[in-house]
């Protein structure tokens, strides 16, 4: 709170006072400073809603008065603290301790985080009489657990000098909002939450700043029709989410989506599950299950305490791996059914969509699980912990689709290499088809029958030893970033090099497929089809998400 005074209100009491220069944009009766950086300008830390009440949905900023200092990032949304595993590959190590969203965020962590970030060409570079399209970034998700802004302002910077140079300048915007370890429990899950009206708090954050930005976009040289969501893991996964909620109108906050290793997921209600099992943990271990009202407690606790409890709770390298305990789910508020479903029911917004993966998505998750390492351990790891509630009888194609024979298993392709423990790329393969693969077929088999989808596998980074084409590799090359740019820019990301890039439909499903090396070729997205297809009904009838 006391960040936010001063960021609002020191510089009035200097009227008239001139002392900080850089470019400025008028936002309601206040004026906005932030920093030119050779051909951009940053605007960075901006409020977009009050201080946020522990477990209570966010309220939009007030109209903004005053000068606004907008040249650092504000706070980081709390997170929870990540324990690496020790994958003891050296290349693996580096990388799981360099990716934003894999590793324990720098900065200060503070309640009051809800702020929104505009990079933009200098003024210099943009005729006023035509406003630029939007880039909204989720880039920055870490499972829903960890990340922030600031830690990508690198990749943000990029692509509007890359914008600029291509003659196609874009505005990239971000934001932070609660993830599931703020001090506010952005997807905090219970019967509790569930009566407090309280679920799903990170994606209601989102849909704020996406207001905030049909705002005031316009004030930065932005046009508010001409919004992409751009987002990668969680963050593309939170574009569905996104996409499917008000019952699939999206109130005219962007008109397309591009999605890096994301896509709906088969999710539970909020009051069953390990969500529940995890608020009576945290309840009893801070000492609120004493209390005749344990939200009312929690809400109350020093920050310290209840981010020591949340600390002890698993993370998405923990044995449960990506079958999260705190992810988001049905609430009745922002989301009204299993996304699975409403997939199925086409209940989402009839916006053009790229959507993309890598060819070992569930290496790196794998890594989590080194400790399984023969028959007996994996498949009571499969049936214990991703599909608890189906019958075992319903797993026996399980084994078979995926079986212990290390050649057919993530990292692909890569024979007897890579395989860290017996069961490590039997393990990979299955979590990247399940979370990643299997939704984004089911996804994209509907969408495209209603509305415009480009659809591509990376296969870059293959080389790497243990994890292969891992996930998250190619937004690391930014293999994707000139594609991204045109769609943001067109609503088409063909870039007139190159293969033509078509549409993806139900009868022949092409991707567009980024090879170790050399340039992209056109291939089919029929690989694992029917593995794929067994999963995908399991987790209908069973959502593996707990």
């Amino acid at each position: 709170m006391l960040r936010r005074i001063a960021f609002v209100f020191a510089l009035q009491s200097l009227a008239g006072a001139s002392f900080i220069s850089g470019p400025t944009v008028k936002l309601d009766a206040a004026t906005v400073t932030g920093t030119n950086v050779g051909q951009i300008s940053k605007f960075l830390g901006i409020p977009y809603a009050l201080p946020p009440a522990r477990f209570r949905p966010a309220q939009a900023s007030n109209p903004y008065r005053g000068s606004l200092d907008a040249r650092e990032y504000g706070a980081l949304c709390p997170q929870q603290k990540i324990i690496l595993p020790d994958s003891g590959i050296r290349e693996v190590d580096t990388i799981l301790n360099t990716t934003p969203e894999l590793r324990n965020a720098p900065g200060v962590e503070s309640e009051d985080c809800l702020t929104i970030n505009v990079i933009k060409p200098a003024a210099s570079l943009i005729h006023s009489s035509h406003p630029l399209p939007v880039m909204i970034s989720y880039v920055f998700e870490g499972a829903y657990q960890a990340g922030d802004t600031a830690g990508y302002d690198e990749i943000g910077s990029d692509l509007v000098k890359r914008s600029i140079a291509l003659g196609k300048p874009i505005i990239y915007v971000s934001m932070n909002y609660r993830s599931h370890t703020s001090i506010a429990y952005g997807f905090m899950g219970g019967v509790e939450i569930f009566e407090d009206g309280s679920g799903n708090l990170g994606l209601r954050d989102q849909r704020l700043a996406l207001k905030w930005v049909n705002k005031y976009i316009r004030s930065f040289s932005g046009d508010e029709s001409k919004v992409t969501l751009w987002g990668q893991s969680s963050g593309a996964i939170s574009i569905a989410l996104q996409m499917m909620t008000n019952g699939g109108n999206n109130e005219g906050l962007f008109r397309a989506g591009f999605m890096q290793s994301g896509a709906p997921l088969p999710i539970g209600n909020i009051t069953k599950g390990t969500g529940q099992v995890y608020y009576d943990f945290i309840s009893a271990d801070t000492g609120c299950s004493a209390s005749n009202n344990t939200l009312e407690c929690l809400r109350a606790l020093p920050f310290p305490v209840l981010k020591a409890s949340v600390d002890k709770t698993p993370s998405f390298f923990s044995y449960l791996s990506l079958a999260l305990i705190w992810h988001p789910s049905v609430d009745g508020v922002f989301l009204q059914d299993n996304p699975q479903s409403l997939v199925t029911q086409g209940k989402f917004a009839s916006v053009p969509i790229v959507s993309g993966t890598t060819d070992d998505e569930g290496t790196m998750f794998g890594l989590s699980s080194l400790n399984v390492t023969t028959e007996d351990q994996f498949r009571q790891y499969i049936s214990t912990v991703w599909y608890p509630r189906n019958p075992v009888s319903e797993l026996d194609q399980l084994w078979t689709f995926y079986p212990a024979d290390v050649t057919a298993g993530s990292p692909f392709d890569t024979g007897n290499k890579n395989a860290l423990t017996p069961q490590f790329k039997r393990i990979s393969a299955f979590i990247g088809d399940s979370v990643q693969d299997g939704p984004r077929r089911t996804f994209l088999q509907k969408a495209s029958t209603n509305t415009k989808v480009w659809a591509y596998l990376s296969k870059v980074a293959k080389s790497t030893k243990g994890v292969g084409s891992y996930h998250g590799s190619d937004l690391v090359s930014g293999v994707a970033n000139d594609y991204l740019i045109n769609f943001v820019s067109d609503l088409d990301p063909n870039t007139g090099s190159g293969p033509r890039w078509p549409n993806y439909n139900t009868q022949s499903p092409q991707l567009l497929t980024f090879p170790p090396s050399g340039k992209p070729v056109l291939t089919p997205d029929t690989f694992r089809l029917d593995a794929i297809n067994y999963l995908n009904n399991l987790s209908f009838a069973h959502p593996f998400v707990l």
